[in-house]
């Protein structure tokens, strides 16, 4: 029975991450802007995928476990190329990966960076979901920011949470931001999301 649960948990994880990022983009590339999304939030979640990816990778951990963030960082990397487009920031676009691509080489120097990593990666990916929160605050306005995909976020991180601990028995892991932090913040975000949505529809 035990194993039948996880299979589904897999599954079903790979499933929702396959297409996560889709609505998100769906809602930009069919509004044409970026509005109510933050630069500053997606790269911070990249950042945090990267490392717990490396960090899976580097202890030999089964395929299974984080066969979703490669997948999900594709996601982000055509996100983040919409939102510097419709920013008209495309040219901090090779910036950036020359950044990711060394950060990623950097992390395995030592077997201390990629532990203080992970274990820093938990404020890093929580800080990306306020960083968005807070530009959601600002601009009083959800814009293009899907609440589809931070519903597939949070099923996401309740399943990955249980595998991880199951397969592997790394808390570590199963307790990185992406499986528990985020889990909060996308309870905030939905919070706020619908007082926005309900301020925006009063002052029209």
């Amino acid at each position: 029975m035990a194993l039948t649960v996880l299979d589904v948990a897999h599954w079903s994880t790979w499933a929702v991450c396959a297409v996560i990022k889709m609505p998100q983009l769906a809602a930009v590339l069919q509004a044409g802007s970026a509005r109510g999304l933050s630069v500053s939030s997606l790269l911070l979640e990249l950042a945090g995928f990267i490392v717990f990816l490396r960090y899976q990778i580097y202890y030999g951990y089964p395929l299974q476990t984080y066969l979703e963030y490669p997948i999900i960082i594709a996601q982000d990397v055509i996100l983040l190329l919409c939102i510097l487009h419709f920013f008209g920031k495309m040219k901090r676009a090779l910036f950036f990966a020359v950044i990711f691509w060394g950060g990623w080489y950097m992390l395995t120097l030592r077997k201390w960076i990629i532990d203080l990593a992970m274990n820093l990666c938990t404020f890093v990916s929580a800080a990306s979901k306020l960083v968005q929160l807070w530009c959601l605050w600002q601009t009083r306005d959800a814009g293009q920011v899907s609440a589809l995909t931070w519903s597939m976020s949070a099923y996401t991180c309740a399943t990955r949470i249980f595998t991880t601990v199951v397969t592997t028995n790394d808390l570590a892991g199963s307790y990185h931001p992406e499986n528990t932090a985020r889990a909060r913040e996308c309870n905030r975000f939905f919070n706020k999301w619908f007082k926005i949505k309900t301020w925006w529809m009063q002052e029209q």
